[in-house]
C-alpha cells in the first residue's frame, strides 16, 4: 500500500497549480497504525515533487490507544507538527456506545503524553447528544478539554448510521434514540462555553484558540484546490472538477501497479458549484463571499439569490456583512436547512 501511494504521488505530481504546499494531512482510516519511519517515508516522497511553505501544517489523525511513548518520541522527531486525536469522550459509557477501543483514562493520558513530547498544536473530537449521556456529563467533557489546554476542538452530534451496532441497539430497545432538542441544547452550550474560554467558533463543528485554526480544513471551506492520495481519497481542482479514488485496497494497488490512476471524476455544473458554495460557506464564520459570486455567476443566478435571501434577511436567519452572506451564530444549528432553501434545483 505504501509503495502504491508513493507511486500515485509521482503519477499526480503535476495536478496542483501551486507546487508549494500549505498543509499535509494524514487522515481517513487509522494512519497512526503506521510507524513513524513509514510516515516519514511518505513525507519524503511528497518532498521529491513538492515544496513546503515554511509554516506548513502537517497533521496526523490518531487513536488515543496508538499514542504510546515510543511512537510519540519518534513522531516528535518527524515533520508532523499537529495531532488530531479521536477522543470522542472522556467517559467510558459514551466510548462503549460508540464501540471505541480506548478507555476514558487513555483518552486523557494520550493528550498529556503528546504534550510531554512537545505537541502543542492538538485537536480532539468530542461527540455530544449521546443517549447514554446527559447534560451534566457533557459539561464535564468540555471542562476536561479546557483543563487539558487543548487549542482546537471538533465537535459533532451523535448520528445513528444505518446497519451499525448503535442502530441495532436502538431497534432492540437497549438504548434510546438521540433527542434533537437535547443535541440542540448541548450544541449552544458548547459554543458559549468554548467562546467564554477563549475559543473562536469558526465553523459549525469547529472551535479554535486564535492561531490554531485548522489550515487544512479551512482550505476545503474556502474552495481551494487539494490533492488526495490513497484509496477513497478525494481531490478538487479549485474550480469545477472533483475526483475520488476507488475504495477497494486491492483494486487501488492493482491499477497503480499498471500505471493507471484508480479514480473517477465529475465536472461540476455552475448550478452544482453555486449550491456547494452555499452549503459550505454558510457553515463558517466567513460566510459566502458575494463579490466572488458576482464574478463567477451570471446575473440570472444572482437575481434568484436576491429573491431567495430577502425574506430570510428580514426574519434574521441571514445577514449581509462586509459583502459576505452569513447565518447569525444563534441559528447555526439550522444551517444545513437554511442553505438548502437557497439551492438552485
Amino acid at each position: 500500500m505504501l509503495a502504491a501511494m508513493k507511486k500515485e504521488i509521482l503519477l499526480r505530481k503535476d495536478e496542483l497549480q501551486n507546487n508549494k504546499i500549505q498543509s499535509l494531512y494524514f487522515g481517513g482510516g487509522t494512519p497512526s497504525i503506521l510507524s513513524s519511519d513509514e510516515i516519514n517515508s511518505l513525507i519524503d516522497e511528497v518532498l521529491r515533487y513538492f515544496s513546503f511553505e515554511k509554516d506548513i501544517e502537517i497533521t496526523l489523525e490518531a487513536n488515543p490507544d496508538d499514542l504510546d511513548k515510543n511512537f510519540l518520541k519518534n513522531l516528535s522527531q518527524s515533520f508532523v507538527n499537529r495531532l488530531s486525536i479521536g477522543t470522542q469522550s472522556f467517559f467510558d459509557e459514551d466510548l462503549k456506545l460508540m464501540n471505541r477501543a480506548h478507555s476514558a483514562s487513555e483518552a486523557e493520558s494520550s493528550i498529556k503524553r503528546a504534550q510531554d513530547f512537545g505537541f502543542e498544536n492538538l485537536s480532539i473530537d468530542l461527540i455530544y447528544g449521546s443517549p447514554v449521556s446527559n447534560f451534566e456529563i457533557w459539561r464535564e467533557n468540555l471542562a476536561k478539554a479546557i483543563a487539558l489546554e487543548v487549542p482546537h476542538i471538533s465537535s459533532y452530534a451523535l448520528t445513528v448510521e444505518h446497519k451499525t451496532a448503535l442502530e441495532n441497539w436502538i431497534l432492540k430497545g437497549k438504548v434510546s434514540r438521540p433527542k434533537e432538542e437535547e443535541q440542540n441544547k448541548e450544541f449552544y452550550y458548547l459554543s458559549d462555553f468554548l467562546k467564554d474560554n477563549g475559543f473562536d467558533h469558526y465553523e459549525i463543528s469547529n472551535f479554535a484558540k486564535p492561531g490554531f485554526y485548522s489550515k487544512h480544513n479551512s482550505a476545503y471551506w474556502k474552495y481551494k484546490e487539494y490533492l488526495g492520495i490513497g484509496p477513497s481519497a478525494h481531490s478538487y481542482n479549485g474550480y469545477d472538477i472533483r475526483s475520488w479514488n476507488v475504495s477497494n485496497n486491492q483494486q487501488y494497488i492493482k491499477k497503480i501497479d499498471s500505471d493507471i490512476l484508480p479514480k473517477e471524476e465529475e465536472i461540476l455544473s455552475l448550478k452544482e458549484q453555486y449550491n456547494e458554495m452555499m452549503m459550505i460557506g454558510l457553515r463558517t464564520t466567513w460566510g459566502v463571499d458575494l463579490i466572488s459570486l458576482q464574478n463567477k455567476f451570471s446575473s440570472e443566478f444572482l437575481e434568484k439569490l436576491n429573491n431567495q435571501i430577502q425574506s430570510k434577511v428580514e426574519e434574521g436567519m441571514l445577514i449581509i456583512e462586509n459583502d459576505h452572506l452569513k447565518i447569525p451564530e444563534k441559528h447555526w444549528f439550522l444551517a444545513d436547512g437554511i442553505a438548502a432553501d437557497l439551492f438552485l434545483v
